[in-house]
């Protein structure tokens, strides 16, 4: 019996099919199965890295193996790749770091802006999306992201005219081997995995030729947690048994009641933290020396972390530490303090106005602002969720803890869910009506939002699931400090559009829009007259801000406002203090400066 083309074996002959799970090494499962020339596809719950992708990079260190890397968000640990030279191109949603705030890395920007690594940018939704048309055989999936962006000029997406109305499409992205880090594999290589899930599994049923897992343990029967297992063992090409194989991400083993029969681990932040450092300078070399390439195999680079290290990112998730106390108490409120407590006062106002079900905010200064912000609409009695890109619904920020993917917040989630379900169906859902708080890089006087690269200058992060929140939803409020480098006459890099943006607060007052442009309805108070107030919020705009004739002043900020937002953040890594990170404007700001530097000296090179 004969078929036709689309009946023909999707596989080359000398490629794995479906047979019994390879249990192997860690060596032997990279050496075995993935191959150079290969879209290497890194999945992302909320583990968000694997001892297989160091693993890779020890095997094609300085090799041109022509990788085509598919990761959601490649985090400072991304950069271990780029420096191994075995990567052509990235399809990517965030190039940046995340510990201990978020920023630009030197790395990532230098590789892009010679063309030595090519990245292609996409949402969280749209990354998704492709990866789902791959897995399903669709030839397009249809998307509600990325339309009047500057990713609608990439070419796997398009918009045509349909007899239902005018749709946007988004083609298939497949992978050829897919990496991820299970809780769990039971003896036939079922992969069993505790939300919340990130991006989901769908990249592993999108990849070509199958999945190579690290598993905390490997157990004799699976059944018990059915409703935890994630990927089937027909799409698992090898597993290798490496206990905190997530290392420096962390894994969750799921609620109590329901929880897998693994002990779970936190993000080890103080290596994240180590790892962003390292990148800033020559001792990257060294640290990679160090923990990459001399470790012999994953026992040996346990052994150097330590049992009481370990032991204690278990206890962590097991009992969590009490909140540490506000490093800064007492002190006067810093500018990005003041803009979040005016964007909190106006979220829980916009909560009650609209009677919204849902607020999801981007991470750092957003988050913060948005948490407090939902934490008196819910006083007030206002049935709002707070919500998180990650895969978390209706959930409690913990105390004394500002990252927004925090293990932490995992158990009070009324629903622990991925990113396709949250943003998607939820946060972005007909029926519910939705607030994003997020922040920019660069916003024009229109709203649109830059956080993917400069025009002219250095590449910034991406866009997350910034656009897709930012195009979607009812309401978008933005908060930010003031000044030129943020509020730009015009974005000439559009990550998300900004017709949906109704606010813009900052710590010299708040733009709102009026007759789509942005102009100062409202002032910070403060002891100078009032027009000089303006006067200095106008100079710090970057296009001739108009000024409402209905302009109204702002309340002080006190001291219960700022103790509120501490809480959240004691160690100020978002809300400003001597010590910390540059911010993502900061740093861009720092690497463009160095570009121009060094574009001069070059010419001054070529002169002589």
């Amino acid at each position: 019996m004969s078929g036709g083309p689309e009946m023909e074996h999707k596989q080359a002959p000398d490629e794995p099919t479906a047979g019994p799970v390879d249990f192997c090494r860690l060596d032997e499962a990279i050496r075995r199965y993935v191959r150079p020339g290969d879209a290497v596809h890194v999945m992302m719950g909320h583990s968000r890295w694997s001892a297989l992708v160091r693993e890779l990079a020890r095997q094609h260190w300085g090799r041109p193996s022509r990788f085509t890397l598919i990761m959601a968000s490649l985090s400072s640990l991304g950069a271990v790749l780029f420096r191994a030279g075995c990567l052509e191109k990235v399809v990517t949603v965030y190039s940046g770091d995340s510990f201990p705030v978020f920023t630009p890395n030197p790395v990532f920007q230098e590789a892009y802006a010679s063309g030595a690594v090519e990245v292609e940018n996409w949402s969280f939704l749209t990354y998704i999306q492709r990866l789902r048309a791959a897995a399903t055989g669709v030839p397009a999936v249809v998307t509600g992201s990325v339309r009047d962006s500057s990713m609608a000029e990439n070419e796997a997406y398009q918009e045509v005219e349909t007899a239902f109305g005018r749709v946007s499409l988004v083609a298939p992205l497949v992978p050829d081997v897919t990496l991820v880090h299970a809780a769990v594999a039971d003896r036939q290589g079922n992969l069993a995995i505790a939300p919340p899930m990130f991006e989901g599994v769908v990249g592993a049923l999108a990849s070509r030729r199958g999945v190579i897992a690290t598993v905390e343990k490997i157990v004799d029967d699976l059944r018990p947690w059915s409703s935890m297992v994630r990927v089937p063992a027909h799409r698992v090409l090898g597993v290798v048994e490496a206990p905190f194989g997530a290392h420096p991400g962390g894994v969750y083993p799921g609620p109590a009641g329901a929880r897998l029969p693994v002990r779970g681990y936190v993000e080890d932040i103080p290596f994240w933290v180590a790892a962003r450092e390292a990148t800033r300078g020559a001792e990257f070399d060294a640290w990679l020396r160090e923990w990459v390439l001399e470790p012999a195999d994953h026992e040996a680079y346990l052994a150097k972390l330590g049992a009481d290290r370990l032991g204690g990112l278990v206890r962590e998730a097991e009992e969590p530490g009490p909140a540490a106390a506000p490093a800064r108490r007492g002190e006067p409120p810093s500018g990005p303090e003041k803009a979040a407590v005016w964007l909190a006062d106006l979220v829980a106002r916009r909560v009650a106005e609209t009677s919204a079900d849902t607020v999801l905010a981007g991470a750092g200064l957003a988050n913060l602002a948005a948490w407090a912000g939902v934490g008196r609409a819910k006083a007030a009695g206002h049935r709002v969720a707070l919500a998180a890109e990650l895969g978390l619904w209706d959930y409690a920020p913990a105390p004394g803890d500002p990252f927004i993917f925090s293990f932490r917040n995992f158990p009070s989630s009324t629903m622990l869910l991925d990113t396709e379900q949250v943003l998607g169906n939820l946060v972005n859902g007909r029926f519910l009506r939705s607030i994003a708080c997020v922040g920019a890089a660069q916003i024009d006087r229109r709203g649109d939002i830059n956080t993917t690269r400069v025009e002219g200058g250095p590449y910034l992060v991406g866009s997350g699931g910034g656009n897709d929140v930012i195009t979607n939803a009812d309401e978008v409020l933005v908060v930010g400090t003031m000044g030129r480098r943020r509020l730009v006459e015009r974005c000439g890099y559009v990550t998300s559009p900004g017709r949906r943006v109704s606010a813009v607060v900052t710590d010299l007052g708040i733009l709102t829009r009026e007759d789509g442009e942005l102009v100062l309805t409202h002032v910070a108070p403060g002891p100078e007259p009032l027009a000089d107030r303006v006067a200095r919020a106008r100079d710090r705009c970057g296009w001739a801000l108009a000024v409402s004739p209905r302009l109204r002043e702002l309340r002080e900020v006190t001291t219960a406002d700022v103790e509120e937002l501490r809480s959240f953040d004691p160690e100020g890594h978002f809300l400003g203090r001597a010590s910390r990170p540059a911010t993502t404007t900061e740093a861009t700001h720092h690497v463009a400066a160095a570009t121009t530097a060094k574009k001069e000296r070059k010419a001054d090179a070529r002169t002589r």
